[in-house]
This record gives structure tokens, C-alpha cells and sequence, in this order.
């Protein structure tokens, strides 16, 4: 097939491919854990539970004996897509319900050194367009996700020190599903492939005091390779059939967190944080020789929270927080079709009960809105993404042994 052919047929194939990586365009922070009633806030130094396995390997040395941590969470995302072309069926709502679930543990070799496992998936969501609206050939539901098991290791060094790493083993998932054209016969066609791939998370910890801590992580990328044979017909009613490869990643990315106990009834918790960006657009879609990129002109994005937790009662703390992630985007004007994204405040709050000596049980809840996101190409499919929303539900259990 020759070139002047093949390119606008990748193009649109890539359209379906390039996004859906989360919501408001960064990395989830979200795993159903107390922090998502803190909006994140200290995550890589609060250490209050299992969950620190994920968040900051390092925390682990400040958990005494055993512990499961357990998080179920609901999404709820408010993302309708309005085409410029009102004469056109609209997409509607893409997200609505997500339901997610996550499991740590931490066990204890000694009081300087443990082992932990998490299991997680913060990098994903699937699009689900209207059935019948105006770009069903292109495709009606799309997901790129990523799903983790993470083994990890801490030490103490010193009374102030602590170190920790993990090794992350992420199963990707990527499906595509469009509607044929009538003239070849209708139905539904679906482009799917998995790939498994490695990446490392590295964490300090250091206590001034006890009152004063901060955490560092750092999370390698994680380069996924799938493999399609899509298939298809142009608007002409030519009939196409090719073998392609997708290069994409979860950037790289970095947290510091900051926790300060003020007093018996209040702490204070803060972080910053960068995820390379920039780098997802460099993400490559390949047929035979021919090898393009996203097109998505992206940055790095900066995260910001803070938080406070105020210890109600002797067995009850109440959460609240509040961050805001800048936008991938280069240019909000010129956003990709499959990758609604913007920059994003978050509230959260929550409770937490200790049950027993052993056991505890929380509940969160957070509010995202993100900034509107106009979208440009294909040009008979353009439109806007215009006061998205994002609802987090969650639930968590803890158990020490």
C-alpha cells in the first residue's frame, strides 16, 4: 500500500490509541487509600498504613509487625464531548462509572528491615462513546491501562534514615473497539493486545524528629509494546487490513512530601511532584516502514497539596485536602480527541476509626475539575471537552498482626 495511503490511516488509528491514560490528564493518585481524603497530601511521608508499600517503600520501617492494607474505590467522571457540528450525534458522557481495588502488605523481617507487595492500578481509563455518534467508525470505546504488582524492600539505616525500593511489574491492556461501515457488512470490530513491562520505585525517608518527616520516591517509566492487526474501511469504501506497533509509557516521575505533627490534635501534610509528560508524545505508531508520532505537542506537569489530619477523638482523625495538577497540554486549544485532559484542582476528605488495637476502617471522598480541552482533529470531528468532572468514592480496611 502506498504512503499517501497508509499515513491517513495510521493517523486515524492513532487517534484511538494516544490517550485515555487518566483522568485530567495525569497519573491517578487515587487507590481507593486514606489519601484520597487528603487529595495525596504527604503520601511519601505519612506512613500510616500498608498503602506507604506503593507510596513511599521507604515508610515501611515506621510500620510495627505485619499489616494488610485493602482500598475500593468508585469513579465517577462527568466528561461529555460537545461536537462543533450540531447537526452531528453526540458522543455524551465517555467515562461515567470506573470501579477500581487495590491490596498492600508489609511484614516485618525485623525493626529495620521489611518486605512488602502491593497490588494497584492507578494508570488507565476506558472512553465510552455513544454508540451511535458521529465518529463510531473511527471507534467507540477505547482503553489503554496498566495494572501493577510491586514486590519491595526497606531498611533503617539510623534513627533518621530509611531507604526502600520496589520493583514494579505492570500488565498493559490496550482495546479499540469501532463500528464497521454498513457497505461492509456492519457489526463491531475490536483491536486489542496486552504487554508486560518492568520498572523500578525508589524511596528515602527521613525523621528529624518525631513530630517532623519527609519522603522522596522516585518512579522509572514503564514502556509498553503492543502489537494490532487492525483492520477497516475508508471513507472511499476501500477495505484496509495492516499490522502495526504502538510505543507508549507511563513517564517517569517524582514526589516529596513533608509531614509535621503541630500538636495532639493536628498535623500538617504537604508535597510537590513532576511527571515527565513531555515524553508521552513521543509515543510511535509503526506499519511496516513507516513509523509516526503522536502529534500531541505535551509539557511536563508540576503536582501541588497540601493537607491537615485532626484527631477528633482517640480513635477517630478526620482528613482534608487540597491539590492542583498543571496541564500535559501545551496548548488547551489543541487537544487530542481520545485524551481529555486539563489542568486539575482536587478536594478531598475523610474519616478514619480505629476498630481495635488491630484493625481500622476509613472512608474518602474527592471532587476533581479539570480545565475545558478543545479538540481540533479530525476537523469533521471537532468539539470540546467543557467542565469535566471526576467523583472518587472510596473505602479502606487495615489489619496489623
Amino acid at each position: 500500500m502506498k504512503r499517501n495511503i497508509i499515513q491517513p490511516i495510521v493517523g486515524l488509528i492513532f487517534l484511538g490509541l494516544s490517550g485515555q491514560a487518566n483522568a485530567g490528564g495525569i497519573i491517578l493518585y487515587e487507590m481507593g487509600t486514606e489519601d484520597v481524603g487528603l487529595a495525596n497530601a504527604g503520601s511519601a511521608a505519612r506512613a500510616q498504613d500498608a498503602s506507604v508499600v506503593a507510596n513511599n517503600p521507604a515508610g515501611m520501617t515506621r510500620l510495627t509487625g505485619n499489616e494488610f492494607t485493602f482500598g475500593a474505590q468508585a469513579l465517577y467522571g462527568d466528561v461529555e464531548y460537545t461536537l462543533d457540528n450540531s447537526s452531528l450525534n453526540e458522543a455524551g458522557n465517555v467515562v461515567g462509572w470506573l470501579p477500581q481495588g487495590s491490596a498492600f502488605y508489609s511484614h516485618s523481617i525485623s525493626d529495620d528491615l521489611k518486605l512488602g507487595m502491593a497490588l494497584y492500578g492507578i494508570y488507565g481509563l476506558t472512553l465510552d462513546f455513544n454508540d451511535n455518534w458521529a465518529g463510531r467508525n473511527l471507534f467507540t470505546e477505547s482503553t489503554l491501562m496498566g495494572l501493577t504488582m510491586q514486590p519491595t524492600v526497606a531498611y533503617r539505616l539510623s534513627e533518621q534514615w530509611s531507604l526502600g525500593a520496589g520493583v514494579g511489574i505492570n500488565y498493559g491492556i490496550l482495546d479499540i473497539e469501532r463500528e464497521r461501515l454498513a457497505i461492509t457488512g456492519g457489526g463491531t470490530s475490536s483491536d486489542d493486545d496486552t504487554d508486560v513491562a518492568v520498572n523500578v520505585k525508589l524511596g528515602v525517608l527521613f525523621e528529624l524528629s518525631e513530630q517532623t518527616r519527609f519522603g522522596l520516591t522516585y518512579t522509572s517509566e514503564v514502556d509498553y509494546d503492543f502489537k494490532i492487526n487492525a483492520r477497516g474501511t475508508l471513507p472511499n469504501g476501500l477495505s484496509w487490513e495492516l499490522p502495526f506497533g504502538v510505543d507508549t509509557n507511563v513517564p517517569q516521575q517524582a514526589m516529596f512530601s513533608a509531614v509535621q505533627v503541630l500538636n495532639d490534635k493536628w498535623t500538617l501534610l504537604g508535597e510537590v511532584g513532576w511527571q515527565d509528560w513531555s515524553s508521552f508524545g513521543e509515543t510511535e505508531v509503526t506499519v511496516n516502514n513507516l513509523t509516526l508520532d503522536s502529534g500531541l505537542d505535551l509539557q511536563d506537569t508540576w503536582h501541588g497539596a497540601i493537607g491537615t489530619q485532626y484527631q477528633l477523638t482517640e480513635a477517630t482523625r478526620l482528613n482534608f485536602g487540597v491539590a492542583y495538577d498543571t496541564s500535559m497540554y501545551e496548548d488547551q486549544d489543541n487537544s487530542s480527541l481520545s485524551f481529555p485532559s486539563g489542568a486539575a484542582w482536587r478536594f478531598g476528605t475523610g474519616v478514619q476509626h480505629q476498630l481495635s488495637e488491630h484493625s481500622s476502617l476509613g472512608a474518602s471522598f474527592e471532587y476533581l475539575t479539570s480545565e475545558d480541552a478543545s479538540v481540533p482533529s479530525p476537523a469533521p470531528l471537532s468539539g470540546s471537552y467543557d467542565d469535566m468532572k471526576f467523583y472518587f468514592f472510596a473505602a479502606n480496611y487495615s489489619y496489623r498482626f
